[in-house]
């Protein structure tokens, strides 16, 4: 099947008719994820919002955190295609587009789709995939669509692509550059779980080694997460918090906020990270119920939204300060109305 048929494959069942009924079945996954996944209700709401907004995410954290468990069992529970790529020093372009054939019996040349024709693309290890290969991602992320042998193709609706990286083994990778950083609407870095979380953890995995692994309790149709996605973002957000999101973000260009923390930032955030801000700040507050953005929403996501869109001074980071701290300070120094 062309990639451009893949594109276009109708959805399976019509858009529901009912705004409460999908979220309901939302929540629903949003607990069938949570169920697998002890401890990771921060990852979980991240994963929802990624769906919910069509943006992107990328996972990082130690070996071991069910960071691919968390992605393959989201796949579990939509009904689109879904797809697994382990990144390698030695892994090209055409391995995540396609390529261009040449059929000798039919005469002509024949587009095979990679990877990226699927709804939900889990690109595991990213930082060890090579420059070109990053590149690649890009126009697909931004775009929606791919360019192979001069032609364009469209990509599924929903499209989403979830990238996983390791902070702690340096050799063999390369950093994702700034542009591709920026393509992420969330950066999420997982953490260790406690004692508590772990010991939940070696009685989910032993259940599972005795017993086959509990199904996911819906699988969303691919309108059903359209559905979603539009209640989503019709969230509304008043005047007043929209100028608490400008002032937070431009936190990271002047002084008005602080002067101290402004001058550890070399890059600040551009609009686009105020705009991923507002935007996932309205999929938690439908994900919680309400038809508004509250300032929590926004003061609990600044740091995954903005982290990885502004860069440290070399003192800051001679000094040991990080990105992630940097917001923080801004989000507790910003009036929020």
């Amino acid at each position: 099947m062309s990639g451009q048929a893949l594109a276009e494959a109708p959805a399976k069942a019509p858009a529901p008719s009912s705004g409460s009924g999908v979220r309901d079945r939302l929540l629903q996954l949003r607990d069938g994820l949570a169920h697998g996944l002890i401890g990771a209700d921060k990852l979980v709401e991240r994963l929802l919002i990624g769906l919910l907004t069509g943006g992107h995410l990328l996972i990082e954290g130690a070996p071991g955190l069910a960071k691919t468990r968390a992605v393959k069992r989201l796949s579990d529970g939509l009904d689109g295609s879904f797809a697994r790529v382990q990144c390698t020093p030695d892994l090209m372009p055409a391995d995540l587009t396609g390529t261009t054939v040449w059929r000798q019996d039919a005469g002509t040349f024949e587009f095979l789709p990679g990877p990226l024709f699927h709804s939900l693309i889990l690109v595991d290890e990213v930082n060890r995939a090579p420059p070109k290969v990053q590149s690649a991602l890009l126009e697909s992320m931004a775009e929606g669509q791919i360019t192979v042998s001069g032609h364009t193709h469209r990509l599924p609706d929903p499209f989403m692509v979830v990238a996983t990286q390791n902070p702690i083994e340096h050799a063999g990778t390369f950093p994702l550059p700034e542009a591709q950083l920026d393509r992420f609407l969330l950066h999420v870095v997982v953490e260790m779980p406690d004692e508590a979380s772990e010991r939940r953890i070696l009685d989910l995995v032993e259940g599972e080694l005795n017993h086959h692994a509990d199904a996911m309790p819906v699988k969303l149709s691919v309108a059903e997460v359209i559905a979603a996605r539009e209640a989503a973002l019709a969230t509304y957000v008043s005047p007043a918090l929209k100028d608490y999101l400008v002032r937070l973000v431009a936190g990271t260009r002047t002084d008005a906020v602080s002067p101290e923390l402004r001058a550890a930032i070399e890059h600040p955030a551009s609009p686009r990270g105020t705009l991923a801000l507002m935007v996932a700040g309205k999929a938690r507050a439908y994900l919680h119920g309400r038809d508004h953005v509250v300032p929590e929403d926004i003061a609990e996501l600044a740091a995954d939204a903005l982290s990885h869109r502004i860069g440290l001074t070399w003192r800051a980071a001679a000094e040991g300060r990080t990105t992630r701290g940097i917001v923080a300070g801004l989000v507790e120094r910003t009036r929020a109305l």
